[in-house]
């Protein structure tokens, strides 16, 4: 089963995230209100996530400076952006990742999304 980590500082988005992920068969390994809480989290976890689904604007920490963290401890971690900021984009991408989706997006666009990350083992931005 895909284990994947959801970093959202909405309470309520991460709530909506849990469900959906597991319904659609995915274990939900954890979840971070901020992204400094996801690298510390990170660092602790035995079994490291397949995936992690992250917002970017988030307080403490933004989801661009955790990611950068996150993939000094594992390179191959695949994530997934979750963000109305399109300001994002360039920098993103630039980082390596596979694409830059629009927010607001359907449940069925964001697991998609996230099995095409999976399939091209490269992280993803949905904006």
């Amino acid at each position: 089963m895909t284990r994947v980590f959801i970093v959202e500082d909405e309470h309520m988005l991460r709530f909506f995230y849990t469900q959906i992920l597991e319904e659609n068969g995915f274990e939900v390994a954890g979840t971070a209100k901020n992204g400094e809480e996801a690298v510390s989290m990170f660092k602790e976890f035995r079994e490291k996530p397949s995936v992690i689904l992250m917002d970017h604007r988030m307080p403490v920490k933004n989801g661009i400076d955790s990611f950068k963290e996150i993939l000094t401890i594992d390179d191959k971690i695949i994530v997934v952006f979750v963000s109305a900021d399109s300001s994002i984009k360039k920098e993103e991408l630039s980082l390596g990742v596979h694409s830059f989706k629009q927010k607001p997006f359907s449940i069925d666009y964001l697991i998609s999304n996230i099995k095409s990350a999976l399939d091209s083992s490269k992280s993803v931005v949905i904006p």
